[in-house]
């Protein structure tokens, strides 16, 4: 779920129960339903209306007493696909916690002891996020890099992140504020005191998962655009004007900003990936352009994917890496934003030769329920025609747009 006050993914929250259904051939199992997702939960255990603690499928829970019975799934929570009898296959997305899987190991913690009080007082606690609380983490070690938050201390960890995994001194230290401090003195530097390293016009491209947005199905008439969604590492280029003659150009990955581009810092791959991609389609030109073209213009912004041999577990069969963009973004001197539509974006960039994400339909109506959009994720890639990771859906204004991701490209990836 996507924390609208940070613009990023939490990872546990809590949840109210919608349903419960039977899951076909097996008598001691049943599926709790919550927003579009399904999870197998022990038969008896909840009921409509409880309260309970959801943890998205990508997320690692801590070696704790109470996520003992994930030791064998070295604590990941998974896509899983279970079949009982024989009777078909029932596929269960996340984890779903009691809140007396908790007082029953000892106590009540002190997140835990603050909802009873909100909930005996009349509060809905559904939606309280409590990633940071239970400290669960991405289960791709990457992620949790690129996804940290950005205080200078935690900058300071980000850039020396294998002294502070694997010294067990300096995180003693790093855990008091005086030892913070101390650390900075030596360690820190002056990119890490700015106050932001994310220009802070530009939106980050994490797009929430269609499970999350239940009112949006059954559909009514609104069409949308789809795309694939391909599997690679989020890229940003962006080109700000300072004033009549200057301007400022930056290349970012998911988290992390370039301010100087031709800096070739390696960051999470053997090499500076995201300034690649910026010279070989020669993006900064191609934002100038736009700007000189555009008089009534302040920024304008190309998101997209890096993808290919290297990035992600899917390489689509390359030897090499490439770019295709999935975003388009106007910023006006009126304080107006402009998000092109699929189309719009594709018309525009392929003037200046940058590829874009396929174009899968122009003039999609959502169907009645969130299962049937998944299914509709699955489906054959247009790069290397083997399965693809799913679609990402736009409104023709360019406003709007969720992901749905292919369950069977989570089961094959093993996330």
């Amino acid at each position: 779920m996507i924390n609208k006050e940070t613009g990023t993914r939490e990872l546990a929250y809590v949840v109210k129960i919608n349903a419960i259904e039977p899951i076909e051939g097996s008598d001691n199992c049943e599926a709790a339903v919550v927003g579009g997702w399904k999870i197998m939960t022990r038969k008896g255990t909840f009921k409509p209306g409880d309260y309970a603690v959801y943890f998205e499928i990508d997320s690692k829970v801590p070696e704790k007493p109470e996520f003992e019975f994930l030791a064998k799934k070295h604590y990941k929570v998974k896509t899983q696909k279970y079949t009982f009898g024989g009777k078909g296959n029932f596929i269960s997305q996340g984890l779903l916690m009691s809140f007396n899987d908790w007082e029953n190991k000892g106590g009540i913690p002190a997140w835990l002891a603050e909802l009873n009080i909100r909930a005996n007082s009349g509060v809905d606690i559904a939606g309280t996020f409590l990633t940071e609380a239970l400290e669960v983490k991405y289960s791709v070690v990457e992620d949790n890099k690129r996804k940290s938050n950005v205080d200078k201390y935690k900058r300071m960890a980000q850039r020396y992140w294998k002294l502070f995994k694997h010294n067990k001194f300096i995180q003693w230290l790093y855990n008091r504020t005086w030892g913070k401090k101390l650390l900075f003195f030596f360690l820190g530097n002056k990119q890490d005191k700015k106050a932001s390293f994310w220009p802070d016009w530009v939106q980050k491209t994490d797009e929430e998962r269609c499970q999350n947005l239940p009112q949006l199905f059954p559909g009514d008439e609104t069409r949308w655009y789809v795309t694939e969604k391909i599997d690679g590492s989020s890229t940003t280029f962006t080109m700000k004007r300072l004033n009549k003659k200057k301007t400022k150009f930056y290349v970012c990955s998911r988290n992390v900003c370039f301010d100087k581009p031709e800096k070739e810092e390696k960051l999470f791959y053997d090499s500076n990936i995201y300034t690649e991609m910026a010279a070989r389609y020669n993006i900064e030109s191609v934002l100038k352009d736009i700007l000189e073209k555009n008089t009534d213009l302040i920024f304008v912004t190309i998101q997209g994917e890096t993808y290919g041999a290297g990035v992600q577990k899917r390489d689509y069969g390359m030897k090499d890496i490439d770019f295709m963009a999935f975003n388009l973004i106007f910023g006006y001197k009126d304080g107006k934003i402009q998000r092109f539509n699929p189309s719009e974006m594709t018309s525009k960039l392929s003037y200046y030769n940058i590829p874009c994400v396929p174009i899968l339909d122009e003039n999609f109506k959502l169907p009645n329920t969130i299962d049937e959009m998944v299914v509709y994720a699955d489906g054959d890639s247009k790069i290397d025609g083997e399965y693809r990771e799913g679609v990402v859906l736009r409104t023709s204004d360019g406003v709007n747009s969720f992901k749905a991701v292919s369950n069977e490209y989570l089961l094959k990836k093993g996330e």
